[in-house]
């Protein structure tokens, strides 16, 4: 295949988590949250393979017309952020006041973050939280804490956002790379599987997705406080 046709297939890729975030608002409308997790992991899938097929086929370059970037952000709104916040709100997890809360503090603080230049940083990692609602809900209707815990995690993976507090991009940040992509793999088949079980996963199950979630959300912050020795050593 020509390899301008190869980095247009990858563009076609990144819009189609666009229909697996209508697919998932619709189901969610029902009340639907199985189905509307299932693809919502399925459009995490799709962002995850779609960035390194990007950087090899060279979409800036190979099909400069559509901005692979831009395309992105817009379907990692609707699935990280606007989907996971209306579920959230509509599961009855956090009630009265304290819905309105959480919706309003993840959706207005998520769009100053997205648009924030710095969340980026020389490792490729994040800068503060990156937003990763939809990972956070579903764990939260797999455990379903009361709701005060559950607003205080919103509340202070909310303020996360804007701290200079590091967290690993899976599949980007090189320093103990294959254990953050095996985490980040079992996080996968652990979430698909509490989804597709009606969030009925079992222990092994419900403990893989609470131990592997602890990893992802601080092995960035345990990476800032451990010294790397392989960057100091000399030859």
């Amino acid at each position: 295949m020509d390899i301008r046709l190869k980095a247009l297939s990858v563009h076609l890729l990144t819009a189609s988590g666009a229909v697996l975030s209508m697919l998932a608002i619709l189901e969610a409308v029902d009340h639907k949250w199985s189905l509307m997790f299932l693809y919502l992991v399925l459009a995490l899938v799709v962002d995850g393979i779609d960035g390194p097929l990007a950087r090899r086929y060279d979409v800036e370059t190979n099909w400069p017309l559509y901005d692979g970037v831009l395309m992105d952000l817009i379907v990692d709104y609707l699935t990280y952020v606007f989907i996971p916040a209306f579920a959230l709100f509509k599961s009855g997890l956090l009630p009265g006041w304290t819905g309105w809360t959480a919706i309003i503090v993840i959706v207005y603080g998520s769009v100053v973050y997205f648009a924030d230049t710095r969340m980026k940083t020389k490792d490729k990692s994040f800068s503060g939280f990156p937003a990763c609602w939809n990972m956070v809900v579903l764990v939260l209707f797999a455990i379903a804490p009361p709701y005060p815990v559950v607003l205080a995690i919103v509340m202070a993976l909310t303020v996360a956002m804007f701290l200079n507090l590091k967290f690993i991009h899976p599949t980007r940040t090189k320093r103990w790379h294959r254990l953050n992509l095996a985490m980040a793999v079992v996080w996968l088949i652990c979430a698909f599987w509490a989804a597709w079980a009606d969030f009925q996963e079992g222990l092994l199950v419900h403990w893989g997705l609470v131990a592997t979630s602890l990893y992802l959300t601080f092995a960035g912050i345990a990476q800032q406080m451990i010294p790397d020795r392989s960057s100091t050593r000399i030859g």
